[in-house]
C-alpha cells in the first residue's frame, strides 16, 4: 500500500513539472562561434532526456562487452561447485550407509571440482578411511592440519588415527597441540585428562580440569566432584610416601565429594590417627548412607584404635542399623555384622544374620558360612562344601566401569578413560539371564550341608567273639579331625548299631582288625586344670573290635588287593622263594 501512494505521488509531481516546464514562455538559445539554435524550454528539456537516456544506453552495452569473459568464468567456475558440492553431499551419504565404492568416486569428483572445499577434504579422508587405507587418510589429515580453516578438524583425524595405530604418546601430542589452538575442544581435553591418570600426573589433571571449568565444559557440580576423584586419587599414592600431602588431598577430597567411598575411608583413617573419632564417624556415617561398601565398615570398626572384637561388632552393628531393611544397602550391612561377629567369636550372631541370604547365597555369603563352619567347629567338610558353593554362588557388587572389573577402586576407566567411571555394583556378566546355563550343586556340597555334623569314633569296647567278624566297608560320612572326642558308651553304641544294620561275612582265615588311619590334625590345646572324673584309672586293655573303615564320599580308596610285585610274579610262589636246598628243587620242580 506505502508504494502504491508513493508510486502516485511520484506521477504527481512528474506532471506537476511537466505542466510548469510547459508554462513558461520564450526561448532558449545556444550560441557557439557561428553555431546558433533557438528552441523553446520544453523542447530542449525533452532532447535532453533523449540524449540522457542514449548515454546511458551506449555505457551499458560497452560494460556488458568489457565484463561478458569474467561473467563466463565466473559461470564456469559456479557449474564446477555446483558439481562439486552435489558429489560433496552423497559422497557423505555414501559414508554414511558404508558404500566405500560410491563414496571414493563421489571425493574423486569433488576433488576434481572443488579442489580447495574444506568439506572435500574431509570427504577424501573419510573414504579412504572407509577403504581402510590408513596412509592416504593420514596425507589428507595432515594437510588439512596445514590450513587454517581446517586445523583442528585435521589434528581431531590425525588424533584418531593415532589411536587406531595404538601410538598413545602421539595421539596425547596431537590433542595437547590441539588444545593450545582452543582451550574448549572437549575430545582433546578428555584425551590429555585420562592420559595424565594414567601416567598418574594428578597436577597435570587438576589443571585440565580447571581449564575444562573455566572453558564451560563443565558445571560446577561436576568439577567438585571430578577434582575430589582427583584429589582421593594423589592421597592413595602419596599416603606412604608424604603423608601430610595425603592428609591435605583427602580432607579436600571429602568435602568436595563426601559420598566418595575411598575418599571417606582415607580422611577416616587420618582423622582417627589425629584421635578425631567422632569426625572420622560422621565422615563415614555420611558415605554409607549413600553407598554402602564393605571398606566404610571396616573403616567404621577400626575407627577408634585399640579396641577389641566385641566393641567393633557393637560399632558395626549401630553403623547397619542406619540403613533400613528396604534399603539395598542393607544386605551390605548385614554382612558387615557377620564380619565382626566371626573376629569376635560371635558365630551365632553371624549364623542369625546370614541365615535369611542362605537359599541363594552370593559368593561372600558362602565364604563367611565356610569361615564359620571352620573357626566354630573345625569342620573342614562342611567349609568345604560352602566353598564350593561359593564357586557357583551369584557374584557380588564389584568396583565396575565400562564393563572392566577392579579389585579395587580406581579414578579412570582404563577402557574409554573416562573420569570417575567406577561404581561398586554387580558386574552386568553377572547378572541372571533366561538364557545361561543352571550348574547343579555336587553330590558331595549336598550331602555334607544337608546331613549333621559326622561324629567320630575314638575307641569301641565291644563284647565281640574270639573270632572276630569283618565287616564290609560302610560308605558313611568321614570323622573330622576336629570334632568332639565321644564317650566309651556312645562309641559301643555306634559300633553295635553299625555290626548290626551290616551283613556279617565269616571269612576262612582269622583277620585281623586293621586300625583306623589317623588324619592329621592339630593337636588340642592342653586344659590347665583337670577334676577328678577326668584322671581316672586306666581300664584292662579289652579285646580288640572289629571297627568298620568309613570313607568320605569323594575318597577314592585303597586297592584292596595290594600293590602287585613284579619280582614275586617272575619268581613263582613263597616256596620256590625259600633259601637252602629247598629253594634250589623248588625252582627245578621238585
Amino acid at each position: 500500500m506505502l508504494r502504491i501512494v508513493l508510486f502516485l505521488v511520484l506521477i504527481a509531481l512528474a506532471a506537476a513539472g511537466a505542466a510548469w516546464v510547459a508554462d513558461q514562455p520564450g526561448d532558449l538559445v545556444l550560441t557557439a562561434g557561428s553555431f546558433r539554435i533557438s528552441t523553446t524550454l520544453p523542447r530542449f528539456v525533452f532532447l535532453l532526456g533523449l540524449f540522457a537516456a542514449a548515454v546511458v544506453l551506449v555505457w551499458s552495452i560497452l560494460t556488458m562487452v568489457w565484463r561478458t569473459p569474467k561473467r563466463l568464468r565466473r559461470r564456469r567456475h559456479d557449474k564446477r561447485q555446483a558439481r562439486g558440492r552435489h558429489a560433496i553431499t552423497h559422497g557423505l551419504l555414501a559414508i554414511g550407509h558404508g558404500d566405500s565404492a560410491l563414496a571414493r568416486r563421489h571425493a574423486e569428483t569433488a576433488r576434481r571440482h572443488a579442489p580447495n572445499d574444506p568439506l572435500a577434504l574431509l570427504l577424501h579422508a573419510q573414504s579412504a578411511q572407509l577403504e581402510g587405507n590408513r596412509d592416504e587418510a593420514q596425507r589428507v589429515f595432515r594437510v588439512m592440519a596445514e590450513r587454517e580453516d581446517t586445523r583442528l578438524l585435521g589434528l581431531r583425524g590425525l588424533f584418531i588415527e593415532a589411536q587406531r595405530a595404538d601410538d598413545a604418546v602421539g595421539a596425547v601430542m596431537i590433542a595437547e597441540e590441539a588444545i593450545k589452538l582452543s582451550p574448549s575442544s572437549t575430545w582433546a581435553s578428555h584425551a590429555v585428562l585420562g592420559f595424565r591418570c594414567a601416567r598418574g600426573d594428578w597436577s597435570g589433571a587438576l589443571a585440565i580440569l580447571d581449564s575444562n571449568l573455566r572453558a564451560g565444559q563443565i558445571d560446577k557440580q561436576t568439577y567438585r566432584r571430578q577434582r575430589g576423584v582427583l584429589l582421593t586419587a594423589r592421597a592413595l599414592e602419596l599416603q606412604t610416601m608424604d603423608r601430610d600431602v595425603a592428609r591435605e588431598s583427602a580432607m579436600e577430597a571429602v568435602k568436595l565429594a563426601p559420598t566418595l567411598v575411598p575418599a571417606a575411608v582415607l580422611a577416616a583413617k587420618f582423622e582417627s590417627e589425629a584421635h578425631q573419632v567422632r569426625r572420622a564417624m560422621k565422615l563415614v556415617e555420611a558415605a554409607w548412607l549413600a553407598n554402602p561398601h564393605p571398606d566404610l565398615a571396616d573403616a567404621y570398626a577400626h575407627v577408634k584404635l585399640g579396641d577389641t572384637a566385641w566393641h567393633r561388632l557393637q560399632r558395626v552393628e549401630t553403623l547397619a542399623a542406619k540403613t533400613p531393611a528396604d534399603k539395598p544397602g542393607h544386605f551390605e550391612g548385614q554382612l558387615a555384622i557377620a564380619r565382626a561377629a566371626i573376629d569376635a567369636s560371635e558365630f551365632a550372631r553371624a549364623r542369625e544374620v546370614l541365615a535369611p541370604y542362605l537359599k541363594d547365597p552370593t559368593q561372600r555369603v558362602a565364604l563367611l558360612m565356610a569361615e564359620i563352619e571352620r573357626a566354630e567347629h573345625g569342620d573342614s567338610g562342611r567349609a568345604r562344601a560352602w566353598t564350593l558353593r561359593a564357586v557357583r554362588a551369584r557374584h557380588d557388587p564389584a568396583w565396575t566401569a565400562d564393563g572392566y572389573v577392579s579389585d579395587s577402586w580406581r579414578p579412570v576407566s582404563p577402557v574409554t578413560g573416562r573420569l570417575d567411571a567406577f561404581q561398586w555394583q554387580t558386574p552386568v556378566a553377572s547378572l541372571p539371564s533366561d538364557r545361561g546355563t543352571t550348574i547343579e550343586s555336587s553330590a558331595f556340597e549336598e550331602a555334607m550341608l544337608a546331613a549333621p555334623p559326622p561324629k567320630r569314633v575314638t575307641a569301641a569296647v565291644s563284647e565281640a567273639p574270639a573270632e572276630p567278624l569283618v565287616t564290609a566297608p560302610a560308605p558313611a560320612l568321614a570323622a573330622q579331625d576336629n570334632s568332639p572326642p565321644e564317650t566309651k558308651e556312645t562309641a559301643r553304641e555306634t559300633v553295635k548299631e553299625t555290626m548290626r544294620d551290616e551283613p556279617a561275612v565269616t571269612p576262612a582265615e582269622p583277620v585281623q582288625a586293621a586300625p583306623e588311619p589317623a588324619e592329621s590334625s592339630p593337636p588340642a590345646a592342653t586344659p590347665v586344670f583337670r577334676t577328678r572324673a577326668d584322671l581316672g584309672k586306666p581300664a584292662p586293655a579289652p579285646i580288640p573290635a572289629v571297627i568298620p573303615l568309613v570313607r568320605a564320599p569323594d575318597d577314592p580308596g585303597i586297592d584292596e588287593e595290594g600293590p602287585s610285585d613284579e619280582f614275586t610274579e617272575q619268581i613263582g610262589t613263597p616256596k620256590a622263594q625259600a633259601g637252602g636246598w629247598r629253594g634250589f628243587w623248588s625252582r627245578w620242580g621238585a
